[in-house]
């Protein structure tokens, strides 16, 4: 059974600082390219930081600077530091892990933990 279990969202004041952080089970952690999607009500699922297998990070323009997403395969666990937050940064923070073999592609998704940023 997959499971990718999300925590670290709270309450956090403008300008401070969270790490959220994402640990997995049932899969080969390793092999899976693993990012925080972000989802406003009402709006689409987005991207916000993504890592490679081999490390390579990709980051939304919104949040370039801001966060930095990291992993620890040992832990199975993958982290989203986040700095300097902003009002706009209120929203459901998700884990997602995708992986293609085959031709077919696996996505699995945590429940979400939800970020507010106070004014």
């Amino acid at each position: 059974q997959v499971q990718l279990v999300e925590s670290g969202g709270v309450l956090v004041q403008a300008g401070g600082s969270l790490r959220l952080s994402c640990v997995t089970s049932g899969i080969t952690f390793s092999a899976y390219n693993m990012g925080w999607y972000r989802q406003a009500p009402g709006n689409q699922r987005e991207l916000v930081a993504s890592i490679s297998p081999g490390g390579t990070t990709r980051y939304a323009d919104s949040v370039k600077g801001r966060f930095t997403i990291s992993r620890d395969n040992a832990k199975n666990t993958v982290h989203l530091q986040m700095t300097r937050l902003k009002p706009d940064d209120t929203v459901i923070f998700y884990c997602g892990a995708v992986h293609w073999r085959s031709g077919k592609t696996y996505t699995y998704w945590g429940q979400g933990t939800q970020v507010t940023v106070s004014s």
